[in-house]
């Protein structure tokens, strides 16, 4: 499991909530430092914030995709942005779900979970 997003309570947010869950969690703070990392982590889920500076969510998705090592990760794309482009261009930069904040960590639980393949709470 990888956390991805440039804001540290965001991402500590979503790191406690995933450990208290079973999760073993990394954290990046942006697209970089995710594509820096994801091949030591090999993760099986991301969740990725949009909005970042340096590679955006969108950008890093669309790398994520291209790679034929890390094309298999599930992508949660977890962001502000709540238009309805927004969603169908998550969608066509490969994301697996889409979350909009403020979001209820457990829904993003119950997403992350499934995407892992892991039994519902």
């Amino acid at each position: 499991m990888l956390v991805v997003d440039d804001d540290e309570v965001i991402r500590q947010l979503i790191a406690v909530n995933l450990t208290l869950e079973g999760f073993d969690v990394a954290t990046a703070i942006d697209g970089q430092d995710c594509l820096d990392k994801v091949q030591a982590i090999d993760p099986d889920v991301i969740t990725l914030d949009v909005m970042m500076p340096r590679l955006d969510g969108w950008e890093t998705a669309v790398q994520l995709r291209k790679a034929p090592w890390t094309a298999h990760i599930k992508v949660v794309l977890i962001t502000a942005r709540a238009q309805e482009d927004d969603m169908t261009r998550g969608t066509n930069v490969g994301a697996d779900a889409y979350l909009t904040k403020p979001f209820d960590p457990g829904e993003m639980i119950r997403v992350v979970r499934e995407l892992a393949g892991a039994p519902p709470a």
